[in-house]
């Protein structure tokens, strides 16, 4: 169920109290930047929606619609992204989820698909045991099968697997430029730049001059697409219910 398709009668009914389970909520959070010449502006939050969706669906819950205006500073200089600071993405994101909980929501469930996110995200979660923090790539079903298809040309930014992603319940976009694969990346500087600690803008895209980031998005095919989507969907799903039953 979507939240922005409910009724508020069927949100009110939703939240009475269930001897089984709290009522929860997904919140999926993106972000709207480049992803690479056939990746989608959209990436992240179309990402975080659609397994957000399927989570929902097969948990019994609802999903809110996506925040999709987060921290991006570092890919304002390809054309098309939108960035939040970081002080005024945790403030709008700490209070939806504080409405939220005010409401009857007693599991706020944030799904995140962007790395810059994580940091404003547990500052907004701290210890509390009301609200969890998940990205989609966290589950070991889900990066077995990005490792076993992809390997190291996952990369960090405009993956294959999240390109995969969008193209099941979007659109194709043909690779173009994206078809020759980029510079691959150490292990050293993943680790070192993971969440997305990435320079200012015009060093970033003189470093990375076509938006990926050690991603080959070509890989991604049609054989994969509904695998990957698939396997996120099931692993949110039951995340998301030891969640509510705890």
């Amino acid at each position: 169920m979507r939240l922005d398709l409910l009724t508020w009668p069927e949100v009110e009914a939703y939240l009475k109290p269930s001897p089984t389970a709290h009522p929860g909520i997904i919140l999926p959070v993106g972000s709207t930047e480049q992803h690479g010449p056939m990746g989608l502006i959209g990436t992240d939050a179309l990402c975080a929606q659609a397994i957000a969706d399927g989570a929902a669906d097969k948990a019994g819950a609802i999903a809110a619609p996506v925040l999709g205006y987060t921290p991006a500073p570092f890919n304002t200089g390809f054309p098309g992204t939108m960035s939040l600071s970081e002080p005024v993405f945790e403030a709008m994101a700490g209070e939806l989820i504080a409405g939220l909980l005010e409401q009857g929501f007693a599991r706020i469930y944030v799904l995140n698909a962007h790395g810059a996110n994580l940091a404003p995200l547990r500052r907004i979660e701290g210890d509390r045991t009301d609200i969890r923090i998940r990205s989609w790539w966290d589950f070991a079903p889900v990066n077995a099968l990005r490792q076993a298809l992809y390997g190291v040309w996952e990369g960090m930014h405009a993956t294959p697997a999240e390109v995969a992603i969008t193209q099941a319940v979007h659109r194709v976009v043909a690779p173009g430029a994206a078809a020759d694969p980029p510079e691959q990346l150490s292990a050293d500087y993943i680790r070192a730049h993971s969440g997305d600690k990435h320079g200012p803008p015009d060093e970033h895209r003189a470093r990375f001059p076509d938006g990926r980031v050690g991603s080959h998005s070509a890989l991604a095919t049609p054989q994969d697409r509904r695998r990957i989507l698939d396997a996120a969907i099931g692993s949110v799903a039951d995340d998301y219910r030891d969640f509510v039953a705890a």
